[in-house]
């Protein structure tokens, strides 16, 4: 497993992980906008980038989502 690998699976790992949690904490929610943009950096290194748009898309998507639900918490 090469490097460009390793950090691919680790940002939809922590994508997972962020998602899963989403409804413990809000922070969750800012984490996986994060973990999104991680994914995007990921397919774009790779040379995928309709992976790569669609992620950094969901990564907008997602900090948007944590930025409006920060004040119900």
């Amino acid at each position: 497993m090469d490097a460009l690998t390793a950090f691919g699976l680790f940002a939809v790992t922590a994508m997972l992980v962020c998602y899963a949690l989403d409804a413990r904490s809000h922070w969750w929610g800012l984490g996986f906008a994060a973990a999104c943009l991680l994914g995007s950096a990921y397919g774009f290194l790779q040379g995928a980038w309709p992976f790569g748009l669609v992620e950094g898309v969901w990564s907008v998507i997602a900090l948007r989502r944590w930025w409006n639900g920060r004040a119900s918490h």
